[in-house]
């Protein structure tokens, strides 16, 4: 698939919104921590199932910008798990978002990628050992 093209057809989106004024940075973007926290919503989604408990966030490995988001843009979410390990669960997530006002039809544009890693915890926030696949 190209940077700009229809949303991925083999994968749903794990989250999706739209962005709105109030999310704006200085230049009239939406700002990229509202992006960054979006994306650790998606991760941690996928990261909770494989983990069947909860998990925390303990390190972004990457995570790069390609274009900017705009008010009105559909913003979403695609997550899906790289690796398991004994506690932590490694996700990356892609970034698509429809240009509603710029088109009838808008395709999709990849605008943002990261891979983030998570730790199921027990409830004294300790790593736990994930359940076996």
């Amino acid at each position: 698939m190209s940077a700009t093209d229809f949303y991925p057809d083999d994968r749903q989106p794990t989250v999706r919104v739209v962005a709105m004024p109030e999310f704006t940075n200085a230049t009239g973007n939406i700002f990229g921590g509202w992006i960054m926290a979006q994306m650790d919503l998606a991760g941690s989604i996928i990261a909770v199932e494989r983990a069947d408990g909860p998990v925390a966030t303990v390190a972004v490995q990457s995570m790069a910008f390609h274009a900017p988001v705009h008010v009105g843009d559909l913003l979403s979410c695609y997550a899906e798990i790289e690796r398991s390990g004994r506690t932590s669960v490694t996700v990356r997530i892609d970034v698509h978002v429809r240009r509603h006002q710029r088109s009838a039809t808008p395709p999709s544009e990849k605008v943002t990628e990261a891979v983030i890693t998570y730790v199921k915890v027990d409830p004294e926030g300790r790593p736990s050992p994930l359940p076996q696949p």
